[in-house]
């Protein structure tokens, strides 16, 4: 491919996965709750439980920032803190009950949207979407 039409696929790329990304998103069980909000729920969910201050970290953003958000989701009853094992200045938070039903509630009616548009694609063009999937984890370094 010719270096003139890289950055046009670059943006194109870019373009797709933001759009794709903004309407699974908008894929909610509860409006009430944040993007951001949402976010720490499913690094949580991901990650098990971490400290506020890895929490943030790995969500990009300031600790007071993650505290307010944690405070928020404590109201909620999806999280809750426990003390630090080895660090009494520091927290764990971990997902309650509440909050992995939610999440799990939450994938589910994202995936059930993005199944809906999957099925009205061809098989061709879902075999280029798997193939799609694995490069763009492998660019995300997810391999």
């Amino acid at each position: 491919m010719s270096d003139m039409r890289e950055p046009a696929l670059a943006s194109r790329l870019r373009l797709a996965v933001v759009r794709l990304n903004r309407k699974l998103r908008a894929q909610r069980t509860d409006e009430n709750v944040s993007l951001t909000q949402l976010a720490a729920l499913s690094t949580l969910h991901k990650c098990g439980p971490l400290t506020p201050g890895k929490l943030a970290a790995k969500e990009g953003v300031q600790p007071p920032s993650m505290t307010r958000v944690i405070a928020a989701l404590e109201d909620f009853g999806y999280v809750e803190r426990s003390p630090h094992p080895t660090d009494g200045r520091q927290s764990i938070v971990a997902l309650t009950e509440r909050g992995r039903a939610f999440v799990g509630e939450t994938i589910s009616v994202r995936e059930a949207w993005l199944d809906r548009k999957l099925a009205e694609l061809s098989g061709d063009e879902r075999e280029v979407l798997a193939r799609a999937a694995e490069i763009i984890d492998r660019m995300a370094g997810n391999e």
